[in-house]
């Protein structure tokens, strides 16, 4: 009998992080040890556990009973704590503006939902994190890639945002700092970015500033603090600077400063609503992270940072590897300038993780046209395992050429 057939929508979806564990996971059950820096999940490396206050709340509302449904749009008292946090970035951001989420994904999910309809259009940042590209389609709309300059810094190129704007844009993102490639836009570009989209009324901006807390430049700032006419969608959680990403707990917080969303809001409650609630323990978990005391996150900050200087060092030494230094977040995009590998990521990729079982992400999987030619680092593993990676990674390189 013939396969039953597949949904187009599902076959096309891509996401370039997780498949290449599946040829990973091939060689780990043959008995081989892979050295990961593919996937930007803290805990999966040491020193950057869960904060001890935030998993004993977790646990806590566990053993108060607190396992059933909480309130659709999220728990009252983390919605206001979650409020006075994005005011304190510098907008006047109330309870009733935040929305609880299962993680950034899902709040994607929710904002193309409530937004996109056939023939609309998501203008995003290229390279950037695959579901920007893999949702809208599965709501009819189109996402449309601007480009980020890889020999400045991945700073965002202006003319060619002006250039793809037009009247069937309904939603500008920009992450920042940016995943995969770490660049951090500061005031001068956001005001210029929010000026673009201001000459289109119904186009709305999406922040995704999941990483806000992990900026080296010391220039991150808020979409929505410098925002006084565009709508914009903050995104952001405890995956990353909380470091509790398998909570899957994220957030929407809504600055409408014209109150020009109430439609779009009721759209956005009506399918919050019909997916029930988030996680009712994690989010008490979150809570606490958010009123604790942070200064554990200057010891998480100093950690990652001089695991970034380290791998910056160390491709500065390789031939056939360069590197954009990257101001946030844990990432760097690095380029391949070895005649053989610059046009084919993907199969260095596979072949450095078969011939020297080391584990990075082709570029190409963040963006076909603007990624391909580099691969995506984590400097997340500690300085012993970066060091035998990237010894691993010029043993490779020398090898082929």
């Amino acid at each position: 009998m013939d396969d039953i057939p597949v949904s187009s929508r599902a076959a096309r979806i891509e996401y370039a992080i997780r498949d290449v564990v599946i040829p990973a996971t091939k060689l780990e059950q043959q008995g081989h040890e892979i050295l990961k820096l593919n996937i930007g999940d803290p805990i999966a490396y040491p020193g950057l556990a869960t904060p001890s206050h935030m998993v004993a709340a977790f646990q806590q509302s566990l053993a108060d009973g607190e396992s059933g449904y909480s309130q659709s749009y999220g728990l009252p008292p983390l919605r206001r704590a979650i409020a006075e946090d994005e005011t304190r970035k510098g907008w006047n951001c109330s309870a009733d503006d935040v929305y609880v989420c299962h993680g950034v994904t899902e709040a994607l999910q929710i904002i193309f939902a409530a937004i996109l309809e056939e023939g609309t259009k998501v203008l995003a940042p290229g390279p950037h994190y695959p579901p920007y590209m893999a949702y809208p389609q599965m709501f009819g709309a189109q996402t449309i890639e601007y480009r980020l300059d890889c020999n400045d810094g991945w700073k965002l190129d202006f003319d060619d945002i002006e250039a793809k704007m037009d009247e069937d844009v309904r939603l500008l993102v920009l992450i920042n700092p940016n995943n995969p490639c770490g660049n951090v836009s500061g005031s001068d570009e956001i005001d210029r970015l929010l000026e673009i989209a201001g000459k289109w009324p119904n186009c709305m901006i999406i922040a995704d500033e999941i990483y806000d807390e992990l900026d080296f430049t010391g220039t991150q700032v808020s979409v929505a603090s410098r925002s006084s006419e565009t709508p914009v969608f903050s995104l952001n959680g405890v995956s990353k600077n909380y470091y509790a990403p398998g909570w899957r707990i994220g957030y929407i917080a809504i600055h409408d400063p014209h109150k020009r969303l109430r439609l779009v809001r009721d759209g956005i409650e009506r399918l919050l609503r019909s997916r029930l609630c988030a996680s009712t323990p994690a989010q008490m978990g979150y809570l606490a992270g958010l009123q604790g005391d942070r200064g554990w996150m200057k010891g998480y900050f100093d950690k990652v940072e001089k695991q970034r200087n380290l791998c910056l060092k160390r491709i500065s030494q390789i031939d056939g590897l360069e590197v954009e230094e990257p101001g946030g977040a844990f990432y760097m995009f690095v380029r391949l300038t070895d005649e053989r590998w610059r046009d084919d990521d993907k199969a260095f990729v596979l072949q450095l993780l078969e011939e020297e079982h080391v584990l990075v992400v082709h570029g190409s999987g963040f963006s076909p046209e603007l990624g391909k030619g580099h691969i995506r680092i984590v400097y997340l593993p500690n300085f012993e395992v970066l060091n035998i990676a990237f010894d691993r990674i010029d043993n490779f390189l020398k090898r082929h050429r």
